[in-house]
């Protein structure tokens, strides 16, 4: 939990918490702890996958995958103030507006280890779905300080990192390089 402290200390525009391999309970053991964290940062708490923890525990934010938001009712995708979901084509960010969605991720943009064997989609396709999106695009996969500026010229609303967050020596440096470079 060390290292989510850092992370929220260095107030990035928000913390998604993505765990798919764990089941709901240990989730929601996990999100509860880094909820007290991120509060304590007065930084966003995005929650993944499971709409009923972000319930329980009072998280007005959740992330889905889209195939999971399709058979989210509409009764329960409309209380959560912010709910974005994963999408891969102009088309997932079209459905996931009409959804109800706030904002999107897109990827994956750059090559990535979690996303080992499958081509990245690169910034012509970044640039071709951000060109009259209906919400907030956030770029996803392989983002760090060299390629920012790309990510963001192509009309991304901002980029989605994860190993750079955890392999940095320093959260808020790391943070501060990735505006500088935008």
């Amino acid at each position: 939990m060390q290292r989510m402290a850092e992370i929220a200390a260095a107030h990035p525009a928000g913390i998604l918490l993505r765990e798919k391999d764990l089941s709901p309970q240990a989730y929601e053991k996990l999100a509860k702890e880094v909820f007290s964290i991120c509060r304590r940062y007065e930084t966003p708490l995005i929650l993944h996958s499971y709409a009923a923890c972000a319930q329980k525990l009072g998280c007005d934010s959740l992330h889905l995958p889209l195939p999971v938001l399709r058979h989210l009712p509409q009764q329960q995708r409309c209380q959560f103030r912010v709910l974005g979901a994963s999408c891969h084509s102009g088309a997932d960010v079209l459905e996931a507006a009409a959804l109800g969605c706030t904002y999107v991720t897109l990827g994956h943009i750059f090559a990535t280890d979690c996303k080992k064997g499958l081509p990245p989609r690169g910034t012509a396709f970044l640039r071709e779905v951000c060109t009259e999106p209906p919400l907030p695009v956030w770029a996803i996969g392989g983002i760090g300080p060299q390629n920012v500026g790309q990510v963001r010229a192509a009309g991304a609303a901002g980029a989605c990192v994860m190993s750079g967050f955890m392999q940095c020596d320093s959260p808020t440096a790391f943070l501060r390089e990735m505006e500088r470079k935008k």
